[in-house]
């Protein structure tokens, strides 16, 4: 992939924030009190609409905030190159072009821990009213009949719930589970130690056939697209339940419903589906609409009002540490790095230099330093396939001519991609 060059920013600018997709308002707030300016579009914008948005916002750096509805492709991100923060209010980064975004030296980061509990809630909801066939015997109720008994209602004490993904919410939907009383299982391909009396299975195939309940947990990769197939599906229990709240693509959506119409599927919740509407004006199209069976549910795991608040200062507060010290903890595309000021006197700036990561960065770099006549009381570096982060502490202010002259020369250097200089200390 092709790597941008030379991008500068203007240093000590207040950058400018884009939250779209009725971004929570603790979010809003946390970032205004923090010194940005905050433009807020309450819906989730096409490709063309979301360029002409940032680029109408103020001079200087902009950073966008979004869930899931808005994309940031390649087209946007060359369209822009002053965005160099996104946000995603939400667990998943799908919606953006992560290669492109991290090649070019934009950080992004999501809330993979505020929406847990909420998710997972929602699993442990959808598993009782699935052994209980309540919302069959809902509807029958609301037109006037009267279906009472015991046929095909079960107790989820003592069933065996197995978890596809065993990471934030896996972990915390078998908490949950094993307080109901129920057998909790997983698989993961990575190694995962397990909570309470959660035990490990050696293969998918394995908790595919042991498991009453089947939960998936996992994100949106090659790896996992298409994850359940007809031939997978087929290898579950019969009278099983299938449970999606995950990503739309793992599931084949057709052999579903051919399961659940032939019963070798008892029934199934899904919250997440392939294709989705743009927004509540649209209809939404399902082969598994209609089915007595299926609980279906528009993509909202996540969405309550704890989780959505608890999301928005996770994400904000990321975004502020990132502007103001270079923090990129938390981010998917760039290295995780996040250094304390230099516990020294008087006034410390820290540049903070986004560039490619190729051999002999440093070396040119200090070269600069030490043609500058600035001394470095800190400095660290941390790198992945593409970008190294460098952080460049040095006694003067920010706004002093020598910090300037220092950060542009470090700017001018070929291997740099963004640059920029802020006070620390």
């Amino acid at each position: 992939m092709a790597l941008a060059s030379g991008l500068v920013h203007n240093p000590i600018v207040t950058a400018s924030a884009l939250l779209l997709e009725k971004v929570h308002a603790t979010a809003e707030k946390s970032l205004m009190d923090d010194g940005y300016a905050v433009t807020r579009i309450n819906k989730g914008l096409t490709e063309d609409e979301l360029i002409e948005a940032l680029k109408a916002l103020p001079e200087g750096p902009v950073m966008v905030g979004i869930r899931s509805k808005t994309h940031i492709t390649a087209k946007v991100l060359d369209a822009v190159p002053r965005l160099d923060a996104v946000g995603c209010f939400c667990i998943g980064t799908d919606q953006v072009a992560l290669g492109h975004a991290r090649a070019n030296g934009v950080t992004v980061f999501n809330a993979p821990f505020s929406s847990t509990r909420s998710v997972a809630e929602l699993v442990m909801a959808d598993i009782v009213m699935l052994a209980r066939r309540i919302f069959p015997r809902n509807a029958a109720a609301h037109v006037g009949s009267w279906e009472k008994g015991a046929t095909g209602a079960h107790e989820v004490r003592a069933k065996t719930l197995g978890i596809i993904g065993y990471g934030h919410i896996g972990s915390q939907l078998g908490i949950l589970a094993e307080a109901f009383g129920m057998n909790v299982q997983y698989f993961d391909i990575e190694k995962k130690l397990p909570l309470g009396n959660t035990n490990s299975v050696v293969s998918m195939d394995a908790l595919l056939e042991s498991s009453d309940f089947v939960s998936l947990h996992v994100p949106d990769t090659e790896m996992t697209r298409n994850m359940m197939t007809a031939a997978e599906i087929g290898k579950m229990k019969k009278g099983a339940y299938l449970i999606n709240l995950s990503r739309g693509k793992v599931v084949d959506i057709d052999a579903l419903r051919i399961a659940l119409e032939s019963k070798a599927l008892a029934g199934a919740a899904v919250d997440v589906y392939p294709s989705e509407p743009a927004s509540n004006a649209e209809p939404f199209e399902s082969p598994l609409r209609g089915l007595d069976n299926v609980i279906l549910t528009p993509h909202i795991g996540g969405s309550t009002q704890e989780a959505q608040a608890n999301i928005g200062l996770e994400v904000a507060q990321a975004l502020d540490r990132f502007r103001k010290f270079g923090s990129t903890m938390g981010s998917v595309t760039l290295p995780n790095l996040d250094v304390p000021a230099p516990k020294v006197s008087g006034s410390v700036s820290r540049i903070i230099n986004l560039h490619r990561n190729v051999p002999g960065v440093l070396s040119e770099t200090n070269r600069v330093v030490a043609e500058s006549g600035v001394n470095i009381v800190g400095q660290s570096l941390g790198t992945n396939e593409d970008v190294g982060l460098l952080y460049v502490d040095v006694p003067v202010a920010a706004d002093d001519p020598k910090a300037e002259n220092l950060r542009a020369g470090i700017a001018a250097l070929g291997t740099s991609l963004r640059t920029r200089i802020e006070p620390v200390g």
